[in-house]
């Protein structure tokens, strides 16, 4: 009965061997040049420019999407391997697909520059609607001499 009690803590206590484990990870290569040329697209997101697909870099990797699957890889040259959708940071998931596919710097900046503008124009109608509900409150006997 003790050898029973014995073996039956020993079972609890001390683990049972491992057994191996075949990993199946899924990996992509890019073929990327040694030093590809980067374009910020956002902050903290960058784009290889004028690129056969979209490979981007942030948080410290290059990413890549393919058949609705997210891989990266700690380099250009590094295998891109497959992440979880829970570990893609969002600023990607958010990025419109197919948008940055030779993508260029040129375009970056047109498109900074209309962003610019369009912010600037709704600063100036956002003032224009201000004084003209000013206007409209004085002329029906609410302002404030």
């Amino acid at each position: 009965m003790k050898k029973l009690v014995l073996a039956s803590i020993l079972a609890l206590v001390v683990p049972a061997p491992a057994r191996p484990q075949v990993a199946f990870q899924m990996q992509v290569n890019v073929g990327l040049p040694p030093q590809p040329p980067l374009v910020v697209v956002q902050p903290g997101i960058q784009v290889v420019e004028n690129w056969n697909e979209e490979v981007f870099v942030t948080s410290g990797y290059y990413w890549v999407h393919r058949d609705d699957r997210w891989y990266r890889a700690p380099g250009p040259h590094a295998t891109f391997v497959y992440v979880e959708p829970r570990h893609v940071p969002p600023g990607l998931t958010r990025l419109p697909p197919g948008h940055y596919k030779h993508y260029r710097k040129e375009q970056a900046k047109a498109e900074e520059r209309a962003r610019k503008e369009h912010e600037k124009a709704e600063r100036k109608a956002s003032k224009e609607r201000e004084k003209e509900a000013k206007q409209h409150g004085k002329q029906n006997g609410h302002g404030h001499d």
